[in-house]
């Protein structure tokens, strides 16, 4: 068999998926914690700060991370979702409900960043713009899968509306993305464009380590997650109740 197809056929057992994410956590957690403190670093006392925002500026090291996360995420649901859906893969079911509190976290922080950042710029805390409106549609997105799958109790069927729910709101992230472009809004476009990056180097490379930080921040969170589920839901199966006798005896 290809290798390929032979790892992403063993993704699909539950106790070889526990024990291969297992030995993934303590590396990306501390790949995670490298990044964050080299990023925070390099953003927070060795870049400089903009002409015309000042100090504030540093919230970007925060906000636009966060903000494509919230965004990257939720592409990454619906893609697991339609996985899950048409090949019945249940590893990807429990992938995308343990994603979607990682999500609504980002989508969270970077409204809130966001607001931060938009009071000394715009004059207010908040305004009703096409792309911050947007941001907090995907929020409700995530609590709306959040909630989806509570309101089961059967936690494949749960997990399958989860999914459903998760590549029909996936049409909100065109919106987002196209939403400074399609309508006139008082968020600024991208700094990344078909021409390259309007950002200094001395700030773009903060902005890009923070920013891989948080993708191994995630991959950690999701795993650790995605096991937590995995238990709950076979812990009457035996290879649930091998692992608890070998970690007791």
């Amino acid at each position: 068999m290809n290798p390929i197809f032979l790892f992403f056929h063993k993704t699909g057992s539950p106790p070889w998926f526990y024990r291969f994410s297992g030995y993934l956590i303590p590396w990306l957690w501390a790949i995670f914690i490298v990044l964050v403190v080299i990023g925070l670093y390099l953003g927070l006392v060795r870049a400089p700060a903009d002409y015309q925002q000042g100090e504030t500026v540093r919230i970007m090291y925060l906000h636009v991370p966060t903000a494509w996360m919230s965004m990257m995420i939720y592409g990454m649901m619906a893609i697991m979702g339609f996985i899950a859906l048409v090949w019945r893969i249940r590893i990807m079911e429990v992938l995308v409900v343990a994603s979607a509190p990682i999500g609504a976290a980002f989508t969270m922080i970077a409204l809130i960043t966001g607001s931060l950042w938009g009071r000394p710029m715009w004059g207010t805390y908040w305004v009703w713009d096409a792309r911050l409106t947007s941001e907090l549609v995907l929020l409700f997105l995530y609590f709306g899968v959040i909630a989806l799958y509570n309101a089961y109790e059967e936690p494949r069927k749960a997990a399958r509306a989860a999914s459903l729910m998760s590549i029909v709101g996936a049409v909100n992230l065109p919106i987002i993305y196209f939403s400074v472009e399609w309508w006139n809004t008082l968020h600024q476009g991208s700094s990344f464009g078909s021409k390259g990056s309007g950002i200094h180097p001395d700030m773009l490379w903060p902005l890009l380590i923070m920013a891989t930080a948080t993708k191994f921040y995630y991959g950690a969170n999701l795993l650790s997650r995605a096991r937590l589920i995995l238990l709950k839901q076979d812990h009457r199966k035996r290879w649930v109740q091998e692992l608890f006798a070998k970690e007791h005896s």
